[in-house]
C-alpha cells in the first residue's frame, strides 16, 4: 500500500512539473487566439499509464482570419439602396439591374449564405423589399419593362469632320443643277465633306435611314401638306434620328424629330409615366412641322430655322445680334454657333442631295420599307399589351413597334389612348376583349390551347386555379379543345384592389431545402403572409413542419372548403433551387384539408 502511495505521489509531482513546463512554453508566444484549457488527469482514474504517447509540441497559433461578412453585406446594401433610388426616380430598368446585383453579391460571395445567419437575414430583407416593389409595379402594369431607347445617329455624324473630295463635290454640283426641291439647296466644302462621309464611313447609317424612311414617308408628306411646310424637311428627321422613333441623343432629345422635353410640351407632346408623345411618329411629326413653321416665321430663312431647331431660337437670335448677319453661312464662318449646330445644316443638305439623286449615289438598289399600316382603337381603360396581342393573335413585339410612345407594356390608366393594332384586326380585338372585365385587362390573359395541354398545367403556368379558369370560360368536364382560346383570370391585384385569400387553409409539409421564401414563391403568396399564418420568424424551415397556406383566390372564384379526403393532390409550382439536390420528397403531393 505504501508502495502504491509513493507511486501516486510521484505521478502527481510529474504532472505538476509538466503543467509548469507547459505554462512556461505558452508564455513565450503572444496569445493570438483563445486556447482550450488543458485536460487535467482525474485522480480517481489512477496514475497515467506508462505507455501514454509523449505530449506533442503546441502548434504556433495562426492569426485570426478577417470577417468577410460585413463587407459583403455593405456591398449588397449599397447596390440595394442604389436600386431604391433609381426606382423612386422612375428608372426602373436601372433599378432592376441594381437589385439583381445586390442579390448576386450575397449569393456568389466568398461566404456560403447558408453558413452565416447575418447573410441569411440580409438576403431575406432585400428579397422581400424587392418583392414588394415588384408587386407595386405589377399593380401599375408591367412596370419593370421600360422601353429601351436607341442612340440618335446625329450624335455620330456630329463627331466627324470629313474633308471634301473634289470629285465628290464636282459630282454634287452637277447633280444639283437637275435637282428639284422646295428647300434652297447649295453645295460647298462643308456639305461636300458630309456627302463624302455618307458615301464611305457613314454609308451604313445612311442606308439604314433610307430603308426606314419608307415606313413614314407618306404620313410625313401628308402632315407637311396640311401644315404648309416644305416637303423636303423630311430629311431633317433622316439626319436627326434615322427615322427611329426611340432615338435618344446625348442631350436627351428624344424621338424621330428629337424634341427636348420642354420644347415638346410647348407643342402638345405629353409625357407621363406611361407615355412619351415625342416617340409617337405622327404626333411628333405634326409638332415638328408647327415648330419649324414658327421658326421660319421668326427668322425668315430655312437654314436659320434649322439651326434654331437644333440649338434653340435664343442661341441663333443671339448670334445674329452679335454679328449683324441673319445668314447661316456668315454665322458659321464667324464661329458664333455651337459646333454641333454648325454641322447640323450641312448634314441635312448632304442627306437631301443624296436622297433626291438615289441612282447617282448607289441607292436605287435599296428598297425602302413599306408604309406602316394599322387600325386604331380608342381606349378609355388600361390594357396589358400581352393581352392585346393575344386578342388578335399577333406577336407582342409587333404591338410594341406599332405603339412606340408607350414607355411600359401597359396603356395609360389615367388618360385615353389610341392603341394601334395590325391592319384588319380592330373588330377581332373588340370581340375578344369584351370577354375580359375592364378592371381586369391589366392582369388577365388569353391563352390558345395547344395539343397536350391540361387545365392544371395552364393554371400552374399563370399562377391561378383550375376552378377559376373553368368558371371564367364555362368549361365542361369533357376536357379542353385544341386551338380554343381561354380567358385566364390571373391572380393579382388590379389597380385599386387587394388580393383575396381563401378562408380555408391548405396544409403543406416541408421538405429538405424548403425556406419561407421558396414556399411563398411556390404558392404565389407574400413571405410575410406565410410567417404570419404560422408564427414564424426568419427564413429557415425545419424538415417535416406542417404549414398553413391560405391560397389566393382567382378573380371571380368562389371560396370553398377543401374536401377532407381528396384523392387528387394539389401541387405547387416547384422551381429548382440553387445548391439543393432535387429530392423525391419535394415532389410529394400536397393534400388540402379542412381546418
Amino acid at each position: 500500500m505504501k508502495h502504491f502511495s509513493l507511486i501516486c505521489i510521484a505521478a502527481g509531482l510529474l504532472t505538476l512539473i509538466a503543467c509548469d513546463s507547459t505554462e512556461t512554453r505558452k508564455s513565450s508566444h503572444p496569445p493570438a487566439q483563445a486556447m482550450a484549457p488543458a485536460v487535467q488527469p482525474n485522480p480517481a482514474q489512477g496514475p497515467t499509464p506508462a505507455a501514454q504517447a509523449p505530449e506533442k509540441p503546441l502548434a504556433v497559433p495562426q492569426p485570426e482570419k478577417p470577417d468577410a461578412v460585413p463587407a459583403i453585406i455593405a456591398e449588397a446594401e449599397k447596390a440595394y439602396q442604389a436600386g431604391q433610388a433609381d426606382y423612386k426616380a422612375g428608372h426602373l430598368d436601372a433599378a432592376k439591374q441594381d437589385f439583381n446585383h445586390a442579390v448576386d453579391v450575397l449569393m456568389q460571395g466568398p461566404v456560403d449564405i447558408k453558413s452565416d445567419s447575418r447573410l441569411e437575414q440580409e438576403f431575406e430583407k432585400i428579397t422581400e423589399e424587392i418583392s414588394k416593389l415588384e408587386l407595386v409595379a405589377f399593380k401599375e402594369g408591367d412596370g419593370f419593362s421600360e422601353q429601351q431607347p436607341e442612340p440618335a445617329p446625329i450624335d455620330e455624324a456630329n463627331q466627324v469632320t470629313f474633308p471634301p473630295d473634289p470629285n465628290v463635290k464636282a459630282k454634287a454640283e452637277a447633280d444639283l443643277k437637275n435637282t428639284q426641291s422646295d428647300l434652297p439647296l447649295m453645295i460647298n466644302d462643308y456639305v461636300a465633306g458630309y456627302i463624302n462621309y455618307f458615301s464611305t464611313r457613314g454609308r451604313g447609317v445612311f442606308e439604314g435611314a433610307w430603308t426606314r424612311s419608307g415606313r413614314y414617308r407618306e404620313m410625313i408628306f401628308r402632315i407637311f401638306r396640311e401644315e404648309g411646310v416644305p416637303q423636303d424637311l423630311i430629311y431633317l428627321a433622316q439626319a436627326e434620328s434615322g427615322f427611329k422613333p426611340l432615338a435618344l441623343s446625348r442631350a436627351r432629345a428624344r424621338g424621330m424629330w428629337q424634341f427636348m422635353a420642354s420644347r415638346g410640351v410647348g407643342y402638345g407632346l405629353r409625357r407621363s409615366w406611361w407615355v412619351d408623345d415625342r416617340q409617337d411618329p405622327e404626333k411628333a411629326t405634326r409638332a415638328a412641322a408647327r415648330h419649324l413653321k414658327d421658326l421660319y416665321n421668326q427668322f425668315g430663312d430655312w437654314y436659320l430655322a434649322m439651326a434654331a431647331y437644333n440649338s434653340g431660337p435664343g442661341n441663333v437670335q443671339q448670334a445674329v445680334k452679335r454679328t449683324g448677319y441673319a445668314d447661316f453661312w456668315e454665322l458659321y464662318k464667324r464661329d458664333v454657333l455651337p459646333a454641333e449646330t454648325k454641322n447640323y445644316v450641312p448634314i441635312i443638305l448632304a442627306m437631301t442631295i443624296m436622297s433626291k439623286n438615289p441612282a447617282q449615289y448607289g441607292l436605287d438598289s435599296i428598297r425602302p420599307d413599306p408604309a406602316l399600316q394599322y387600325d386604331v382603337v380608342k381606349l378609355d381603360y388600361p390594357v396589358d399589351l400581352r393581352l392585346a396581342a393575344e386578342c388578335v393573335d399577333t406577336l407582342l413585339e409587333q404591338l410594341i413597334e406599332l405603339n412606340p410612345s408607350l414607355l411600359r407594356r401597359t396603356t395609360p390608366k389615367d388618360q385615353p389612348y389610341d392603341l394601334r393594332l395590325p391592319v384588319g384586326t380592330k373588330e377581332k380585338y373588340e370581340a375578344a376583349i369584351a370577354s375580359v372585365p375592364k378592371e381586369k385587362r391589366v392582369v388577365w390573359r388569353y391563352y390558345k390551347v395547344q395539343p397536350g395541354d391540361t387545365l392544371s398545367g395552364i393554371a400552374r403556368k399563370y399562377r391561378t386555379t383550375e376552378r377559376a379558369i373553368a368558371q371564367a370560360n364555362n368549361l365542361q368536364p369533357s376536357g379542353l379543345t385544341t386551338e380554343v382560346k381561354l380567358v385566364i383570370p390571373v391572380n393579382g391585384a388590379g389597380t385599386n384592389e387587394k388580393i383575396v385569400y381563401s378562408r380555408y387553409p391548405s396544409h403543406y409539409k416541408t421538405h429538405t431545402g424548403d425556406t419561407v421564401l421558396t414556399v411563398a414563391e411556390d404558392f404565389g403568396v407574400p413571405p410575410e403572409k406565410v410567417r404570419r399564418w404560422n408564427g414564424l420568424k426568419g427564413n429557415n424551415l425545419p424538415r417535416g413542419r406542417v404549414l398553413l397556406i391560405y391560397k389566393p383566390l382567382g378573380a371571380g372564384e368562389a371560396d370553398r372548403a377543401p374536401a377532407k379526403h381528396r384523392k387528387k393532390s394539389l401541387k405547387p409550382t416547384v422551381k429548382a433551387k440553387a445548391n439543393t439536390a432535387a429530392s423525391p420528397a419535394r415532389k410529394e403531393s400536397l393534400s388540402a384539408k379542412t381546418q
